[in-house]
């Protein structure tokens, strides 16, 4: 009856005496200390005091390690305002309504450290290329807009910058006449996707034909009627143009506020057909396709007289 009681295990039947309490001076089963043993019963404390020393050593190297946190971050915060993306706020309604007063646009300003140059159609910030805000007074920013401004999360008072969108690069000719349309290199702008609706092309203020001179850009506002553009400088030097290096970047979404937020891609009327092949003929290759042109008759003539003279030799 003892052995059907071992539920199933058959093990043998000293197993009791495994159990049984070392005699003393033995090292008991497989050398093992006794539970009473002074080691095993100091260990715990001094675990007790490890840990309590641990989680002070921890909250001290935080306190110690946040102001590099907090310094790193700044030094990225500069990295990403002066080589990848910068915030503007938009001053004023000349870019109506693609950009409204008071929006916050996020500025590419990585692509230009790549040789890239403005585009046709790109909403751009640029430096005040002399004489366009000669007359306009920042207000003056508070420590939170200055400390703000400083890591690139607002725009900087003491940087006159203006944004407008790139109608015209290098090479391009443009006009406008009262009652017509932007013209590009003979090509007509449908401009009813991004100009403020009940503004004309340029009714305002006509203009051209102007030749944009290489490295330099014809800005106009989306608000034709209230946008001191290109348009009103032409008494400047480059009649009204932006030189690209003036260019900061390229406004691409605007970020504040939410209920705000798109983005600014290139209208479809600056990827029409002829636009780009219409520049190249007016611009840098049209004197050397020229050349070729006047000197082709030249050379057919030279070389039908050398033909003839070895005919009649």
């Amino acid at each position: 009856m003892a052995v059907g009681a071992r539920s199933g295990h058959e093990e043998p039947e000293e197993r009791p005496e495994r159990y049984a309490k070392p005699s003393p001076g033995s090292s008991g089963s497989g050398g093992l200390p006794p539970q009473g043993d002074g080691g095993s019963g100091g260990g715990d404390p001094a675990d007790g005091d490890g840990s309590s020393g641990t989680g002070a050593r921890k909250q001290r190297s935080f306190w110690k390690e946040l102001p590099l946190l907090v310094g790193i971050a700044l030094v990225l915060a500069l990295l990403i305002k002066t080589f990848l993306v910068q915030a503007f706020s938009i001053p004023s309604d000349s870019m109506m309504n693609t950009l409204q007063r008071g929006d916050r646009v996020l500025v590419d300003k990585l692509t230009p450290w790549f040789g890239s140059e403005p585009e046709r159609g790109e909403v751009v910030v640029f430096h005040d290329p002399g004489g366009w805000l000669d007359d306009t007074q920042a207000p003056e920013p508070n420590v939170v807009q200055q400390f703000l401004s400083f890591i690139g999360l607002m725009p900087s008072s003491e940087e006159k910058d203006l944004i407008k969108r790139v109608i015209a690069v290098g090479g391009d000719t443009v006009s406008c006449k009262k009652g017509g349309k932007v013209m590009v290199n003979g090509k007509a702008l449908d401009e009813t996707s991004y100009i403020r609706p009940g503004s004309t092309p340029c009714d305002d203020k006509p203009f051209g034909p102007i030749r944009v001179p290489e490295g330099r850009i014809w800005v106009m506002g989306d608000n034709r009627d209230n946008s001191l553009d290109s348009r009103y400088h032409q008494e400047l030097p480059y009649n009204g143009t932006v030189s690209n290096e003036d260019v900061v970047g390229r406004a691409v979404v605007v970020a504040w506020p939410f209920n705000r937020w798109s983005t600014l891609p290139v209208p479809d009327t600056f990827d029409q057909p002829g636009l780009n092949s219409a520049a190249v003929i007016g611009g840098t290759l049209a004197p050397g396709a020229l050349a070729v042109a006047g000197a082709l008759p030249i050379v057919l003539v030279r070389r039908r007289r050398l033909t003839r003279g070895r005919t009649d030799g």
